[in-house]
């Protein structure tokens, strides 16, 4: 069985010298909780997010899981249309906007406008930015600065946390 991210973490610290351990327990510790709603209406309990959500759904969304890489159907998608959140159904990218980044996740170089948010992450440490659907503030993923033109950005969303809207 693979040990778990937040595992091997705690593991590493622990060999690390005490000064430096002390600072970091941190970073693996503190709950993991998706985004607060911006829209009242989705400020819903977690056993409410349970029953609307799939297991998987409610790991990436909620707790802010990451699936498998070329696990999700919509990393191959290629019709016109429009990604929304799988929680509360927000638009969040535009067909137009996704490419194959090669990484196994569906990936966009922009996200439709006021769609939605981001703020720092260090699960890993190392800060990345993750972004969340603005509305219900489920997590969607992270943002890399390795993406195409116009944007050179690379929103790496879980597919599991997308819906597709064909048009």
């Amino acid at each position: 069985m693979p040990l778990p991210r937040r595992g091997l973490l705690q593991l590493l610290i622990r060999r690390l010298p005490t000064p430096l351990a002390a600072l970091l327990p941190f970073l693996v510790e503190r709950p993991v909780l998706a985004a607060t709603a911006t829209d009242p209406s989705w400020t819903l309990s977690e056993a409410e997010w349970r029953r609307r959500l799939s297991p998987a759904a409610y790991a990436v969304l909620r707790q802010e899981g990451t699936e498998r890489p070329f696990s999700s159907p919509l990393a191959t998608e290629k019709r016109p249309g429009r990604y929304a959140c799988a929680g509360c159904r927000l638009p969040l990218f535009s067909a137009n906007a996704k490419y194959d980044s090669g990484t196994g996740w569906p990936s966009f170089w922009q996200a439709l406008p006021e769609a939605i948010a981001t703020r720092l992450d260090f699960k890993l440490i190392v800060p990345r930015t993750e972004y969340h659907c603005r509305r219900c503030g489920g997590h969607q993923g992270h943002v890399f600065a390795d993406g195409p033109r116009p944007t050179g950005k690379r929103y790496c969303n879980n597919g599991i946390a997308l819906v597709f809207l064909p048009d």
